[in-house]
This record gives C-alpha cells, structure tokens and sequence, in this order.
C-alpha cells in the first residue's frame, strides 16, 4: 500500500515524524505543539478510560509533565503500518530511564510506555497509550495499592465499546489493513488465542524460541518458557476466567529494529474472582488495556514487550469495591 507523503511531512517517513513529534512535545517541552498535531475532536483511550477532545489531552500532558519535569523518553520501537494512502497506524514503544529527587533522594526510574496512534493526514484521530506505571511505585518506594487509592477509573467510550473486530488481519479498530506478513500475524494470533486464552501453556515451546524475553510490567524482564508460563499464569490468578481480545493489529519490518515486529492492540476481560492479588475479592468485571510488540525472527517470537498498568487496574476494582476517590484525577 502506497503512502502518500501528506501522511508524514514535514518528516521522511512516519517513524521519523513520530520519534520527532513525541521529542518535541515531551522533551522539548512544546505542549502547545499538540494543537497542531491532534484534531480538535481526537479521541485518547488510556488505562483509566477515555479522554474525548484535544483539550483534555494538553491539560493531562500539563499534568504529568509537571508531575516529572526530568522525565525524558526515548523510542525503543515505531512499529507503523499504513491506513489508506494517507494515514497510517503507529505503535511507539518509548523507554525512560529517569532520576527523581523523592525527599533529598536520587532515585532512578525505568519504565515503558506504548502509544498507539492513529494519524490521518498528519493530524491524531485516535490513540491508546498505556504506562507502566507499576515500574514508578516500585522502584520510588510507593505502595501501589495506595497509588490505586488516588486515581478513578473513569470508563470507556467511542471504539473501545464496540465489539472487537471479525478478522483484524483485514480490519483493525484503526482502519482497513494491508494484507502484509500474514503468515507472522496469524502464528501471534494464534499464539495469543492457544496460551493466552486457552492457557494451553505447554504450547509456548510450539511459537516462542527457548532463549525467549519478555519484557513487561513492572519494568521485570521475564526468560525461558518455564517462566514465561508462571507470569502469564500471575497475571490471570485473579481473573480465572480471562479472555483476550485483539483490536488491532500491525507490523513493520527495519533492520534499525531487529527485523520484523507484530504490534498487537489488547483487552483482557475477566472477573475478579480468583487470586485475591490486589485486596479483596469483588465479583466484579474489569477490563485491561495492553500492547505487545512481538519480535519474530525465522517464523518464530523470540521477545515480547508487555505494557499495561497494572496500578490503573487497581483502581478499576477499587472502583467495583467503591472505595476509590470521589474526585476525578488526570487519566492522560
């Protein structure tokens, strides 16, 4: 699928405009550089719900920026994919390693971020960002069951309410796709429905390399199939009956990166109901936002990089419990 330059300019190419576009706004400060690259009616989906309109998105970046004024990301992966000739659908992996100053200490703080977003014509129309904001309680010393206690899950609206797609390789949330890689994108599918959902786990060793790395929540890198079934196992204890559904889906092959990686847009939907992990038990739904970006070398995953918030999902069963804040808190 041909793009047409209307796309990216004024950068070379959509990875180029996306790397150049988050320096500007979140290392350079310039949040007013927003009003030129959202639409006035964008859309972000985030952990703890949607944000609806530009406005709220150059009021949340305030927020957080002055939250961590050190803070510098750069990016790990762009996995972009093209949405028509004049869009396209990108899948930014951003990596920070920042020092805090947390009363008169030095801390330093790695974690990821993904953004999902999908860009027509040069302008945002719609995003899914999720954080690692486990990694920052974690490695600043907070308790992230207290962290959870000062954020509301506000809810979803717009596409996330929508039913997942009949055949994402055709056509994701963002859009009609090129039928590219398809082999790659249907094993990862595959993959995800067999270990993920069906918890077939003894099926790791058919999809990933032995020497596999999974690097997810928590900034805690995860090596060996025997172990990677044991972190997917802890992430759905407490939802026993969890199902994964894929919303989107894109891929992009540059040596800059590895080789070819599959970025997979998530939601896990289950009850909390079994492994009491984060305070007593609700009965209730929840709903995780994640993106995966999967490597794949000769037809096989060899890493996976996780993100989701698992201080965001907290605060969803604080919600369910009704001991969450009353006010409504910065979900950008």
């Amino acid at each position: 699928m041909s793009l047409d330059p209307v796309a990216y300019l004024p950068y070379k190419d959509p990875d180029d405009f996306i790397r150049e576009v988050t320096d500007r706004i979140w290392v350079d400060r310039d949040i007013d550089h927003i009003v030129e690259n959202y639409e006035p009616d964008s859309i972000v989906h985030t952990s703890l719900g949607t944000v609806a309109g530009r406005d709220g998105v150059i009021e949340g970046s305030t927020i957080r920026m002055s939250e961590a004024p050190g803070h510098i990301g750069q990016a790990e992966d762009v996995v972009w994919e093209a949405r028509g000739n004049d869009a396209f659908l990108s899948s930014h992996l951003v990596f920070s390693a920042d020092e805090h100053l947390v009363e008169g200490r030095h801390l330093r703080i790695r974690k990821r971020t993904v953004a999902n977003c999908l860009y027509r014509r040069g302008r945002m129309v719609e995003e899914w960002v999720v954080r690692d904001d486990l990694a920052d309680c974690l490695q600043s010393g907070q308790d992230p069951d207290e962290a959870a206690r000062g954020l509301t899950f506000q809810g979803y609206t717009g596409s996330m309410l929508e039913e997942p797609p009949n055949d994402v390789l055709l056509r994701g949330v963002s859009g009609a796709r090129p039928d590219v890689f398809r082999p790659e994108c249907e094993m990862v599918l595959e993959f995800i429905d067999e270990v993920w959902t069906r918890r077939r786990l003894h099926r790791v060793n058919d999809f990933m390399v032995r020497d596999l790395f999974l690097h997810t929540t928590g900034d805690r890198t995860v090596i060996r199939p025997e172990r990677y079934q044991s972190d997917l196992l802890a992430m759905v204890g407490p939802f026993p009956d969890a199902r994964f559904a894929v919303r989107d889906i894109q891929t992009n092959h540059s040596p800059r990166y590895a080789g070819l990686r599959v970025a997979v847009l998530w939601t896990m939907h289950g009850t909390y109901r079994g492994v009491p992990a984060f305070g007593a038990l609700t009965g209730q739904p929840v709903t995780v936002l994640g993106v995966s970006q999967f490597l794949i070398q000769e037809g096989r995953i060899v890493k996976e990089v996780r993100v989701y918030d698992e201080v965001s999902l907290r605060a969803q069963i604080n919600a369910a419990r009704g001991d969450g804040p009353q006010v409504e808190a910065n979900i950008y």
